[in-house]
């Protein structure tokens, strides 16, 4: 998924001047989010030039032969004025291509695939369309953090269902015991952000059976389907009596190394996708007219891209959690995504969020509290999350200056 979020939350308005006395209603649902954490941390690398491994973003471009495809949209002027709103049909059928050939799925291109501005527009569009005020939410914790606004702004309760170190899966007999006659959806992130787990087969045959048990729907942010280095990952789509209940999201910024594109989609059955369409088009109505068609060739590059793709992020995880390691952190070894979880616990350190903010300037590098993906920040205290989708060379220079740490 994007990491990028709105950069003021808490005031109304900004900057313009004026008194207000009265806050609107969704700043009210809002309370308490403020900025994005990732906002925070990129503009305190900025600031003190630290190496930045903590808003989830590579440092160099995708493959080049998709950027050229980008190039050539726009000289031939494909996209350039607004495209159709659930997304220009080559994208809409390269996707349905994608979900058939990697996952034996089939959607209607026409009728079961919708284009949004990345993968966090795809879940804000679906937590409005699928939610009322007063249902109830179970997701993963620690989540995503715009999962929390998305469902927020939908006027619905977030049930937490932590996911606890080492090994961070799911307890199912708890996620039963939570299920209540609120529940409407359970949202799953898988491989999930930030902790890298991956759901196992038997752990999705789980959830599927208390879904249609309990009449739930299912909303899967699927964006690191490429990146899993241990295990497989299987949409919970494909699973018996689930197509008609579960909206799978997914975008390319992750797997294409393109994320300033903001290309994400949805697959679902018609009704579903035509609700999350209904609520998207007031969001951003459309959005990255070229980039559109340069993903859809992207989505059809051969197997050997994405299994190279792969194996170099596998060496990067390997090289940082091994740096980690040395510098005296615990490392929990994460099966997918791009990111590495970490506890500060053996470093004496306590505050997870106090120690990234310290961390720039005692070594050049910066990282994310895992404590503010957590409604319980206790729950993820001494949490520390680096990504490793940067250069060699960068991950090489920021384990030296970790080391420091150990010192």
């Amino acid at each position: 998924m994007s990491q990028d979020g709105p950069q003021r939350l808490d005031g109304y308005p900004s900057e313009s001047g004026g008194d207000v006395n009265t806050r609107p209603l969704l700043n009210r649902r809002l309370d308490g989010l403020g900025t994005t954490i990732f906002a925070e941390m990129s503009a305190l690398a900025t600031a003190t030039g630290a190496i930045n491994l903590g808003q989830g973003f590579p440092d160099t471009d995708g493959p080049e032969e998709i950027r050229e495809a980008a190039v050539r949209a726009l000289r031939e002027g494909k996209g350039n004025q607004y495209p159709p709103g659930p997304g220009v049909p080559e994208l809409r059928a390269a996707i349905s291509e994608h979900q058939q050939r990697f996952y034996d799925l089939p959607f209607d291109p026409d009728t079961e695939v919708l284009v949004t501005a990345g993968a966090t527009e795809a879940i804000a569009a679906t937590m409005l369309a699928l939610l009322e005020p007063g249902d109830e939410v179970i997701a993963f914790e620690p989540f995503y953090d715009s999962y929390a606004a998305c469902i927020a702004m939908a006027g619905a309760k977030r049930v937490p269902l932590t996911l606890r170190a080492p090994s961070f899966r799911p307890d199912l007999d708890e996620l039963r015991a939570k299920i209540t006659p609120q529940t409407r959806l359970l949202l799953l992130n898988t491989p999930h952000n930030p902790t890298g787990m991956v759901l196992s087969a038997e752990e999705q045959d789980a959830i599927a059976a208390l879904a249609i048990e309990h009449d739930l729907l299912v909303v899967t942010d699927e964006v690191y389907e490429h990146l899993v280095y241990e295990g497989t990952h299987s949409p919970i789509a494909a699973l018996p009596g689930m197509r008609e209940r579960t909206v799978s999201i997914s975008s390319a910024g992750k797997t294409f190394s393109f994320t300033g594109w903001k290309v994400g989609w949805v697959t679902a059955n018609g009704p579903l996708v035509s609700a999350v369409r209904t609520a998207k088009q007031y969001l951003t109505y459309v959005s990255s007219g070229p980039f559109q068609y340069a993903i859809a060739e992207a989505l059809r590059l051969p197997d050997s891209y994405f299994d190279g793709f792969r194996a170099d992020l596998r060496r990067k995880r390997d090289l940082l959690g091994d740096g980690l390691r040395a510098a005296g952190f615990e490392v929990y070894q994460p099966q997918g995504t791009y990111f590495v979880t970490t506890d500060i616990a053996p470093l004496g350190e306590k505050d997870a969020y106090a120690f990234c903010r310290a961390l720039p300037d005692r070594c050049g590098v910066v990282a994310v509290p895992n404590s503010v993906f957590y409604d319980d920040p206790e729950a993820g205290r001494s949490q520390v999350r680096f990504t490793f989708c940067k250069k060699v060379d960068v991950l090489q220079e920021a384990v030296s200056r970790l080391r420091r740490l150990a010192d």
